[in-house]
């Protein structure tokens, strides 16, 4: 009797244990994909605003040039006039 005792809390014990490895190691797991995700979020945010940044500055460029281009010109033939 003595012997089946110690079997069956020495099974229980590594049940117990293997359930608690399996648990972390689902919790170390969504941790990393949790975090990987974010990573990952964080870096579309970026890239969309380096976009939205790089745009509104060729706009700006471009918005230069027209009155550069056209508008002084335009100003300086009619003063000239």
């Amino acid at each position: 009797m003595v012997v089946a005792t110690i079997v069956i809390v020495v099974l229980t014990v590594v049940v117990i244990a293997t359930i608690v490895i399996v648990v972390l190691t689902v919790i170390v797991v969504a941790t990393i994909v949790i975090v990987v995700l974010t990573v990952i979020i964080v870096a579309a945010i970026v890239v969309v605003i380096a976009t939205v940044i790089i745009v509104a500055v060729i706009v700006v460029v471009v918005a230069v040039m027209v009155v550069i281009v056209i508008v002084i010109p335009v100003i300086v033939c009619h003063c000239s006039h």
